[in-house]
């Protein structure tokens, strides 16, 4: 199991073993694949300039999906117009966004199918898409389970052969990868 992320000279970098690497590979291509799945596009034409600047929009409507929901929050929760609007004119640009933070960490990560073991390194960038990306995947498992503020007793009573407890203890790695990042880069 890896030890985390460490800085030296500059460089975050962390040593996976290839299954470690197999399962974020995996965990990554998932989330790619929830958010290009249900990209709303928005089919009224341009009603203003800007619009008409912008270019491809997102529809007004929330997302169906509850995991696209929690990454693509509502702004404003006691204004359904305005959130709309805020929604059409920025969530597929943050669709992008997330899908391009997918890829640096696939790329960082490469393959493993030929070592036991695969060296990320990355330069600052890189280790702020790895953040945003970690973020997400915890999210997304986090609103999957369930998972609820100080239920931790809860996941430790399940008997050890619940998949939920093993994709509970998935998302606890993930937490414990995502802090080592975030002490080695501050």
């Amino acid at each position: 199991m890896t030890g985390g992320f460490r800085a030296r000279r500059g460089v975050v970098s962390a040593t996976f073993a290839a299954d470690e690497v197999r399962l974020l590979r995996g965990l990554v291509a998932e989330l790619v694949e929830l958010v290009r799945s249900e990209t709303p596009i928005s089919t009224k034409p341009p009603e203003d300039s800007l619009a008409a600047l912008v270019g491809q929009m997102a529809s007004t409507e929330p997302p169906d999906d509850e995991v696209l929901a929690r990454l693509f929050p509502s702004a404003y929760n006691d204004d359904e117009n305005a959130a709309g609007e805020f929604r059409r004119f920025t969530e597929y640009g943050l669709r992008d966004a997330k899908v391009k933070n997918a890829e640096i960490v696939l790329e960082s990560l490469g393959d493993p199918a030929f070592s036991d073991q695969v060296t990320v390194s990355l330069n600052p960038d890189e280790a702020q898409a790895w953040l945003r990306n970690l973020t997400d995947l915890r999210l997304a498992l986090g609103v999957r389970l369930g998972v609820e503020e100080d239920d931790e007793d809860t996941w430790a009573a399940l008997p050890d052969d619940d998949r939920r407890r093993q994709v509970y203890g998935v998302y606890v790695w993930l937490g414990w990868l995502q802090e080592s990042l975030v002490r080695a880069v501050w």
